[in-house]
């Protein structure tokens, strides 16, 4: 509104500089009428006279309206785009949130650990949409391949303002069966990783006072599932890590939550029989799978969304209904 009102109060100052406004309308034109002889000539002249000072007027404000407009462009200080490191991103849900942010305007670095052609197309999808995107092949269970991801993201960048803690895996099988391999194989990746990418982004974004951190766990992280022993203690260790670096995290103003998918259309899911999936469906309210999309929205609106700045410590399903 400040905008306007000075743009108004710069068309008004213009119009009275050109002395053609009093209570007749016609202004001082008739000043310059005084020795004319014919009524033709002085209706000619009233109007050219008034045609060149409405001509000045004009070019007047326009020039004002620029000189305020550029005013304006100088004084609004550069943002740059966000930058995003996304584990496990070259399919799935981590390929959908990749995708997500990289249209949505951020500077994505693509985390894979086996799939690089996969993680290409990822890339080259979002330079498409003229966003910027780099790959990064690196197990974020090691601590050295995780330190070398944020540098690469950093040298890249120079910073890191969102990190999406989505790789995971899973080993199913009965805990009386489980090797324990098996066990430590999931609990290394799927929550080990989140506590070392977690730790090494968040130096970064401490000196800024400024950073989101989203963790991907599931909603078998709060009611336990058959065959996976491994994989819903370590998504269970997911949400009660990110409730705790919450609060560690909340005085630098580092927002930290975590999301937890039910049941989303994948690879996985496309491999399971029609017994199966009809009995999946039948514990789901809404009768589906969710899809990457979906989950990548909802990671979004945690990323970049000002609504979400008073969100920390949360746990939102996504899950059709169901766990309620």
């Amino acid at each position: 509104m400040a905008a306007s009102a000075s743009f108004a109060g710069s068309a008004v100052a213009a119009f009275k500089s050109t002395g053609i406004s009093d209570k007749s309308g016609h202004g001082r034109v008739s000043l310059f009428l005084k020795n004319a002889s014919s009524v033709q000539l002085q209706r000619g002249f009233n109007y050219s006279h008034c045609r060149s000072k409405m001509s000045f007027a004009s070019s007047g404000v326009k020039a004002q309206v620029a000189t305020i407009e550029q005013a304006s462009v100088d004084a609004t200080p550069k943002v740059e785009a966000p930058v995003v490191i996304v584990t496990g991103a070259s399919r799935g849900i981590g390929k959908a949130v990749a995708l997500a942010l990289g249209k949505a305007g951020c500077k994505v670095l693509v985390n894979y650990a086996r799939s690089s052609k996969e993680a290409e197309e990822v890339c080259k999808e979002i330079e498409s949409v003229g966003g910027e995107a780099l790959t990064f092949g690196g197990d974020v269970s090691k601590e050295a391949d995780v330190a070398s991801m944020i540098k690469t993201a950093v040298d890249a960048w120079g910073t890191v303002d969102v990190l999406v803690n989505n790789a995971g895996i899973t080993r199913d099988g009965l805990l009386m069966r489980m090797k324990t391999s098996q066990w430590q194989e999931v609990i290394d990746l799927n929550l080990t990783g989140v506590f070392l990418c977690t730790q090494a982004a968040a130096k970064i974004m401490m000196k800024k006072k400024k950073g989101r951190i989203i963790n991907i766990a599931s909603v078998v992280g709060l009611v336990g599932n058959v065959g996976q022993a491994n994989y819903s203690a370590a998504k269970a260790g997911v949400i009660g890590f990110t409730k705790t670096v919450a609060k560690e995290y909340s005085s630098r103003n580092i927002n930290v939550n975590a999301i937890a998918p039910g049941f989303i259309a994948s690879d996985m899911t496309a491999k399971l029989g029609e017994d199966i999936e009809k009995k999946i469906l039948e514990t789901i309210p809404l009768g589906r799978y969710g899809k990457p999309e979906e989950v990548a929205g909802l990671v979004e609106f945690l990323a970049l969304n000002p609504a979400a700045a008073y969100m920390t410590g949360q746990v939102l399903t996504i899950d059709g209904g169901m766990v309620m």
